[in-house]
């Protein structure tokens, strides 16, 4: 089953869940979790990557504020 057949079935499951069987439930459960991680993931990713660019840029700030004011001692 290839990912577009299985992503069919997957939301086929899900739209009628309660006439699904335990095999098929422990299936898009397993895929929901895997999902779930890779989201989670990817969200702590980004966060890191904003946090740096926070930095880099309140680093460049800083350098930018002391040359324009330059008998300001910050």
């Amino acid at each position: 089953m290839d990912r577009k057949e299985k992503s069919a079935k997957i939301l086929s499951i899900i739209n009628d869940y309660k006439n699904s069987s335990n095999k098929d439930l422990v299936m898009v459960m397993d895929h929901l979790q895997e999902d779930f991680e890779f989201t989670k993931n990817m969200v702590l990713k980004g966060t890191e990557q904003i946090d740096r660019i926070e930095t880099t840029y309140n680093m460049i700030l800083k350098e930018y504020q002391k040359r324009m004011n330059p008998n300001d001692n910050r």
